[in-house]
């Protein structure tokens, strides 16, 4: 499906990130990967895993600096020829005591160092991939975003005010990037045992509602998204922007 496209993904954390996922199901459909980490703690991680699906490029990324963005997308554009066809953006990041609490308390420079990582880096990102897209003659983007964002959801506090913003700000890019033909789409995911989702206080109860009142009544991995996101990311979705994809049994369908 993915014979000859270029790639990056942002956010690979561990074997069971979602980025993890969508990556390695972008290289077995054939395409050449590239990845981003954050931080030295996981880089030998991430530098196995990439080995697993030749990536020929494994950075580091700070998403809170336009000059570390900026380095990351001239390696991208050395590497991959000067074009790319395919961004996926996985990042989020709050405090974790900001995922127990209220959101009322939460302090001004956390509020919007939330917003800053999850949401303001999918447009410092996108604003670096236009011209790489261009010149490839299109693109597609997608990002990872979640019902909290949409409805109050106990303990996700400031995450979902800032998956608010950034299901807002994929339509607008939809909008202004179309015209390159470049696509941004969201992946609205259920709940992931992912290395994130722990800092979530009531994660497994939230799960489990999942799994019981969903209509297909089970509980989400990160394989289902990563087949989602090769539907968003391929030709067949050529026609699909602005649009948020769920992947969760249908929860998000039910009233209660």
């Amino acid at each position: 499906m993915f014979a000859g496209k270029r790639a990056l993904v942002l956010g690979v954390a561990n074997r069971r990130s979602i980025a993890w996922a969508i990556a390695r199901r972008l290289a077995a459909e054939g395409a050449t990967v590239a990845l981003t980490y954050q931080g030295e703690r996981i880089e030998s991680t991430v530098r196995e895993l990439a080995a697993t699906v030749a990536s020929p490029l494994v950075t580091a990324c700070d998403v809170c600096s336009d000059a570390e963005i900026a380095r990351v997308f001239a390696e991208v554009c050395e590497v991959f020829g000067g074009g790319l066809d395919l961004l996926v953006h996985s990042v989020a990041f709050a405090a974790a005591e900001d995922l127990e609490g209220r959101l009322i308390d939460t302090p001004r420079d956390r509020f919007w160092t939330a917003l800053e990582v999850s949401t303001y880096s999918l447009l410092a990102c996108a604003r670096e991939a236009e011209p790489l897209m261009e010149a490839a003659g299109g693109g597609s983007i997608v990002t990872m975003t979640y019902l909290g964002g949409e409805r109050a959801v106990p303990h996700y506090n400031v995450m979902g005010v800032a998956k608010a913003a950034l299901d807002s700000s994929v339509r607008y890019l939809a909008w202004e990037l179309g015209a390159r033909n470049i696509r941004v789409n969201a992946i609205s995911a259920g709940p992931v045992r992912t290395l994130a989702a722990r800092s979530i206080a009531g994660f497994s109860t939230m799960e489990s509602i999942v799994a019981e009142r969903a209509p297909l009544r089970r509980s989400i991995e990160a394989d289902d998204v990563g087949a989602a996101a090769a539907y968003l990311l391929s030709d067949g979705a050529r026609n699909v922007t602005g649009t948020t994809l769920y992947v969760d049994s249908g929860y998000h369908s039910m009233g209660m």
